[in-house]
């Protein structure tokens, strides 16, 4: 199993990016994924889940902002952050729960397989 994100950078406040998490070794489709942040000196915390049929769940924080999407034929998550601010500057990851058999969640220890991470950083 392997989760290899892409697409971080530097952005400006109310700028956007795209995220990627190329999944291989197991059946996107399958199974609910997620993607996570952590910024210095805080918690890794769920920012967007999205189950085996595309239903979707948010942290309160990126609700209207973000949106989680997949591609199973290309076996590849995305996260597009639309109207980014300062506050969600972080590493963001790329996760696979694949022991998991309930709806979309934010339960980190759900998740057992990580990506290695990609930076976000919102400054002007």
């Amino acid at each position: 199993v392997q989760l290899a994100e892409s697409g971080g950078g530097l952005v400006q406040p109310g700028g956007s990016l795209r995220l990627s998490c190329v999944a291989s070794g197991f059946p996107l489709s399958d199974n609910v994924m997620g993607w996570f942040r952590q910024a210095p000196g805080k918690e890794r915390e769920g920012v967007a889940t999205i189950g085996r049929v595309y239903g979707t769940r948010y942290a309160d924080s990126v609700k209207g902002r973000f949106t989680i999407s997949k591609d199973n034929r290309k076996t590849t998550l995305y996260l597009q952050m639309d109207s980014l601010k300062p506050d969600d500057t972080a590493m963001y990851y790329c996760a696979a729960a694949l022991d998991y058999e309930g709806p979309p969640t934010l339960a980190r220890a759900e998740y057992n397989y990580w990506g290695q991470g990609t930076q976000v950083t919102v400054s002007s």
